[in-house]
């Protein structure tokens, strides 16, 4: 899809081909003045599948979040820090201006950029409850109108749109899942009664797969089934669903308590919870707008909560954690035989970013056991690293030079656990700069690492122990410091997270989260150390009063020796290291390759 994308950008030549163009003329012909086009599907989930990739086949932008308003006469697209480079490389600004969606929300170039008595039209299911009431705000400030177009224009001039996928539908055994669909769905249920709802609509694909134990292929890189579910109190449910996606052995393992029918009767049993004047538990900040409103206008009561299952999905049962545990074993070695692999090929200066990746995928291959990648490898070599969320291209690939780095941020998808871990490598002899930025990145690392934490504590509690020393030395990385991550679901899962950015959701033990800290030096290098790791319970210090949690590592790969200073590193800071590598060492050591265990011993050797 990345090529796909990066192919329609170069094609924009006449207003024949210029899928801009093209909106634009629909647009008119429906009497709109402008459109907006988030990179979303129906179900709101960071990866859509091609047919729903509306925003990369306007724009050419790629990356896996912003949103683009396209007017008459001007257009924009919003993106966060990590897209600041790639979506100037992929869309023409001269047509798209590109905003930080941070320090310039579209609601406000919204407000700003409509005139009064303009029509701004959305695809209501692209748009959430939240976010739609915000661009209500933003036209009414402006005097302007939201119109909810019944089909979505794009849709209508890209005449070489995919399909929607069928992949199918397939069980996912207690084995891996740890609890069956009935106790998750009765667990669920009563706390959908308690809150005084009928039902819940359920509308994450990710949620759908946790709660009923199964699992798809319609988007890349994570196993999920694209369709919508209503759990009701007495945890039944309803899941619709493609037929084509439907076998005689995913009809037995749901049982009889959960009803398969066919998409299309979505809207009529939204329809009919309403006439019942059932009230319904659905979430405002997932739901598309349109769900909200179908129920609302046929008379259902709505309960604004959380999906309910959000938290205990994110809360991994013992045989998650285990299979997590076991899955990090074994892509650790696959990523160790890498870097060993890497550093003998390297110093040639002939390995080039798509050789590396291919490489990466061969060794996880080479396990068995390897379902998918968690997500597009990211490959980048000297200033291609420094952007964050880096696609590499026949076009836009590097040699791996001396003197460089390389960043390498990947993960695998296996039956029993998600994986994601970023290593950056030296490429023949650092700089003293990059040795001095990636020790002061590897000290946030540690920090967040080592840290013990009390009841009640979340992730933007935690965040600035991972920037602290950037922070000091006036430096700072413009992403998230940690994102959670599924179980053989997705490789991004909320609600918990590691950032800045506001939080009430508190850290427990059984999540997972990424503590990924970085420095980006735009034009040169980019640097990323992250491993994944398991909240659990900690050991109370003597004299404690409070339980306490601390972090467990689940990822096992060396952090590169060669861009650490010791002498900037503190005496607990090398203790953590040193241990650190003892048991990557002494846990990989019998599964790497016989040709890999030299270098693993010295790449794992203790600091004095």
């Amino acid at each position: 899809m990345t090529k796909q994308a990066s192919k329609l950008k170069f094609h924009k030549m006449t207003k024949d081909t210029n899928p801009v163009s093209l909106l634009r003329a629909e647009l008119a012909r429906r009497k709109l003045d402008g459109f907006i086009v988030p990179r979303a599907d129906a179900h709101q989930g960071e990866y859509v599948p091609p047919y729903a990739a509306r925003l990369g086949w306007v724009t050419g932008f790629t990356g896996s979040a912003g949103v683009a308003v396209i007017l008459r006469d001007k257009a924009a697209i919003f993106v966060d820090g990590r897209y600041t480079l790639q979506v100037r490389d992929q869309v023409d600004i001269t047509v798209i201006s590109p905003h930080s969606v941070i320090d310039e929300p579209p609601e406000q170039w919204i407000a700003a950029n409509l005139s009064a008595g303009q029509k701004l039209g959305f695809d209501p299911w692209l748009h959430t409850l939240d976010g739609t009431e915000r661009i209500e705000k933003a036209c009414e400030k402006a005097g302007a109108d939201l119109i909810a177009c019944t089909t979505n224009p794009v849709d209508t001039v890209w005449h070489d749109q995919p399909a929607p996928p069928t992949a199918p539908i397939v069980p996912h055994p207690i084995g891996y899942a740890g609890e069956a669909s009935s106790a998750k769905r009765a667990r669920i249920g009563h706390e959908i009664k308690q809150l005084g709802a009928d039902a819940a609509v359920l509308t994450l694909p990710d949620s759908i797969a946790w709660l009923l134990n199964i699992r798809g292929g319609d988007v890349a890189h994570s196993p999920l089934p694209l369709c919508f579910a209503v759990l009701h109190a007495d945890a039944t449910a309803q899941l619709f669903a493609a037929p084509a996606k439907i076998s005689d052995a995913l009809q037995k393992h749901l049982g009889d308590a959960v009803r398969i029918v066919p998409p299309e009767t979505f809207d009529a049993a939204l329809t009919r919870l309403g006439q019942q004047q059932a009230t319904i538990l659905i979430d405002r900040a997932t739901a598309a707008v349109t769900i909200a409103r179908q129920l609302e206008q046929a008379g259902a009561r709505l309960l604004f909560r959380p999906d309910p299952c959000l938290l205990p999905k994110a809360l991994k049962n013992d045989v998650e954690i285990a299979g997590m545990r076991a899955a990090h074993l074994r892509d650790g070695a696959a990523l160790s035989n890498f870097l060993a692999w890497l550093d003998r090929e390297a110093p040639s200066g002939k390995l080039d970013e798509l050789t590396a990746a291919a490489t990466l995928q061969r060794f996880r291959e080479a396990t068995g056991k390897l379902k998918d990648l968690s997500f597009p490898t990211i490959s980048g070599a000297g200033p291609n690293g420094a952007i964050v969320h880096y696609a590499v291209t026949e076009k836009t690939n590097r040699l791996l030079e001396p003197g460089s780095l390389y960043l390498v941020d990947s993960g695998g998808q296996y039956l029993d656990g998600t994986t994601d871990v970023t290593r950056t490598v030296a490429i023949g002899t650092p700089t003293r700069d990059q040795v001095i930025r990636f020790t002061q990145v590897l000290k946030g690392h540690i920090a967040l690492s080592g840290i013990r934490f009390p009841k009640g504590v979340n992730g933007a509690h935690l965040d600035v122990l991972a920037r602290q020393f950037l922070w000091q030395a006036g430096l700072d990385f413009d992403h998230g410091t940690g994102h959670g991550v599924g179980s053989y679901l997705s490789v991004h899962e909320g609600p918990q997270n590691i950032s800045r950015r506001p939080n009430n959701v508190p850290l427990q033990p059984g999540m997972i989260v990424s503590n990924e800290p970085g420095y980006y030096k735009a034009g040169e290098f980019g640097i990323r150390i992250e491993n994944l790791v398991c909240v659990t319970a900690a050991r109370i210090p003597e004299g404690g009063e409070r339980e306490m949690m601390g972090f467990e590592p689940l990822t096992l790969a060396p952090i590169d020796l060669r861009l650490v200073d010791p002498a900037l590193l503190n005496h607990d800071e090398r203790a953590w290291l040193n241990s650190y590598h003892a048991t990557v060492r002494d846990k990989l050591a019998p599964l790497v390759a016989a040709e890999t265990r030299e270098w693993l011993v010295n790449a794992t050797r203790a600091l004095p």
